[in-house]
């Protein structure tokens, strides 16, 4: 294998994923979405149940969950029919997010393959909600981490912080090297 096939073939290094996820950035709204039927969205959007119905959204990822944070929870979205997956995480570098990447790609993949509509969100939708569907989409679509990040900054503008960035490179490390 030449060494310009084994760079392909090689996860980017953080810095390189940044300058991907700095690169076109322009206005993105309250939510987007950023593949079919998966949306990207912050706390405001999460709380405006009417707009979760006009969007058709069945399904919410909270990656800001808890009394700390986020607080909905599922007793929230009872009135509205939304199934709830939460996951109570802290946005700081030190904060180990992957345990939780393998259950919300479930989550989520679950939810479109029920023709479902699903809304992933923390306080802001940049760091934790796009670290959480940039690894549904490496997990359950197939994509790289270059691929989903450039898939996903193409509708919004997403910024994991450099710890999770680190987590999401040992992920797609991962999986290419079972794809080997």
């Amino acid at each position: 294998m030449s060494s310009e096939e084994e760079s392909v073939d090689q996860t980017p290094p953080t810095c390189g994923l940044l300058g991907l996820l700095l690169k076109n950035r322009r206005p993105t709204g309250a939510v987007n979405e950023v593949w079919p039927d998966l949306f990207v969205g912050n706390a405001a959007t999460a709380r405006n149940k009417t707009l979760l119905q006009n969007l058709g959204i069945t399904h919410v990822v909270n990656a800001a969950d808890g009394p700390q944070h986020i607080d909905t929870g599922p007793r929230f979205y009872r009135d509205a029919d939304i199934q709830y997956h939460g996951v109570e995480a802290a946005d700081c570098i030190d904060f180990d997010l992957s345990p939780f990447f393998s259950g919300t790609a479930d989550f989520i993949h679950g939810a479109l393959s029920q023709k479902g509509k699903v809304l992933v969100h923390c306080a802001r939708g940049i760091s934790r909600s796009g670290t959480l569907v940039l690894a549904f989409l490496m997990i359950k679509e197939g994509l790289t981490l270059e691929e989903a990040v450039e898939l996903v900054c193409r509708s919004r503008n997403i910024l994991p912080n450099t710890g999770f960035l680190n987590q999401l490179c040992q992920l797609d490390s991962a999986l290419r090297r079972r794809k080997m």
